[in-house]
């Protein structure tokens, strides 16, 4: 029940700033190009609050539903204007000044991703090392020369000092041609060229992009951690059966315990049992019971007993890398980290209308909440990672050529410029009525996905 009031309440949060933001965008361009505001609204549909405020007074309100919001300009089509404010009516600005009040509000999203890359980058972020674990045999990674211990330090030219970098771009580069190129460097440094390449339909292995490194045969690299206990709860079973942080686990029911990871597994498998435990203490064997609590999860009823585990001191060193930049060289890393963003982004949307990449990978409200839910309780920078890619796809959805979208408005502004008169009231009716079809269709597909991935 927490965890959905966290997604909910994050979920809230993200959206309403996001939103916000490119209104602001579309609210601040207007007024500095001297077009009237009537009303700032987030969200749709029937007002819960609002207030009028401001020497040029605007309407400031919040809507019942926070899946989006508007800027309300003054305009000759929806009201008759008084001849002092004809002026200021936003179908009396030249196309340019149009087309800058409406993409104002993408850009506004693009720039608070360089600005949530930027304190990310300011502040460090703590990053996964694109370190590789084990390689399916026969797999496409296996007949391209990847190897098991290897680092990935490039995809096709890019550094890649991060596991996220480096999914990225094996992501991009492979719905772009179905080629990998890589440079690895092995356990002993070396460094080497690989090639992943995909000899049958892409569509097999981006119908679910999350998983792709395992259909590759990639698994991330997972360290083989000893089963010493560490960490004990107070109120857990394996303090309350007497077993102390140190003690290494050597057997349980008559098994050898090999790894910390199968000693969880057995653990978890045995929900309210008591097992027969034998265990390494200070050089000695000893040997006793232990009752394995349960708790109730997602996944059902499973074991556990209060105990964490060990983890050596250099292993950190390892595994995790740290993008730590002052705040001038901060901010061209994250110019360029919101620009590799927008650039894989619409390769995907490509991708998707032309059937190289399935549509079910589109996320609907669900799971962006539950993505929110985790990066907030993950910490800031997964929290401002996750609202700086939210914000670029903002940004880039909007401008699609769609006209209840800024980039279909936009579109007619440009088609303005080319024949010199504005485009009729009734191919805009037209265009409006087909832009909420196409709208309904696109956010029911991707409910129907977060419905299938929840139920899947």
């Amino acid at each position: 029940m927490i965890e959905i009031f966290t997604s909910i309440l994050a979920f809230i949060v993200a959206l309403g700033l996001l939103v916000a933001i490119h209104e602001y965008g579309h609210f601040y361009v207007a007024r500095r190009l001297g077009v009237k505001v009537l009303r700032f609204c987030i969200g749709f549909g029937k007002p819960i609050w609002s207030r009028v405020a401001g020497r040029d007074p605007v309407e400031y309100a919040v809507a019942a539903i926070p899946l989006g919001g508007y800027v309300k300009l003054l305009d000759e089509r929806e009201g008759p204007v008084a001849d002092a404010d004809l002026p200021r009516a936003f179908t009396q600005q030249t196309p340019v000044r149009r087309i800058a009040i409406l993409a104002a509000g993408p850009a506004f999203n693009f720039l608070f991703a360089v600005a949530a890359y930027w304190l990310m980058f300011v502040t460090g972020v703590v990053a996964t090392k694109p370190l590789i674990g084990a390689i399916e045999q026969g797999s496409l990674a296996d007949r391209g020369g990847v190897r098991s211990g290897d680092e990935i330090i490039s995809v096709d030219g890019r550094q890649t000092p991060t596991l996220m970098d480096a999914q990225l771009g094996i992501v991009d580069t492979l719905v772009s041609d179905g080629r990998v190129p890589m440079t690895v460097s092995g356990e002993d440094g070396s460094l080497r060229r690989v090639e992943l390449v995909i000899d049958s339909e892409r569509s097999e292995f981006t119908e679910d992009l999350a998983q792709l490194l395992p259909k590759l045969g990639i698994q991330p690299w997972r360290p083989v951690l000893p089963p010493i206990l560490e960490n004990l709860s107070p109120d857990g079973t394996a303090a309350g059966s007497g077993l102390l942080a140190g003690d290494r686990i050597l057997e349980a029911e008559g098994q050898e315990v090999v790894d910390w990871s199968g000693w969880v597994d057995f653990v978890r498998q045995r929900p309210g049992q008591t097992i027969d435990v034998v265990f390494e203490r200070d050089g000695a064997r000893m040997e006793m019971p232990l009752q394995i609590g349960q708790v109730e999860t997602d996944d059902g009823v499973i074991g556990r007993i209060g105990a964490g585990v060990h983890v050596p001191e250099d292993l950190y060193e390892k595994v995790l890398t740290e993008q730590h930049y002052g705040p001038l060289e901060a901010v061209g890393h994250a110019a360029g980290k919101t620009w590799d963003m927008s650039a894989v982004t619409l390769r995907l949307i490509y991708r998707m209308l032309t059937g190289d990449v399935s549509p079910r990978n589109l996320s609907g409200p669900i799971n962006i909440a539950q993505a929110a839910g985790y990066t907030a309780s993950a910490g800031l920078a997964a929290f401002l990672n996750f609202l700086a890619i939210v914000s670029v796809s903002l940004g880039i959805l909007n401008l699609l050529p769609i006209p209840m979208l800024d980039g279909g408005q936009i579109a007619y502004q440009v088609a303005e410029m080319v024949k010199g008169s504005p485009v009729s009231e009734r191919a805009q009716l037209i265009g409006q009525q087909v832009g909420i079809v196409l709208l309904l269709l696109l956010m029911s597909f991707a409910f129907y996905n977060d419905i299938v991935r929840i139920s899947g």
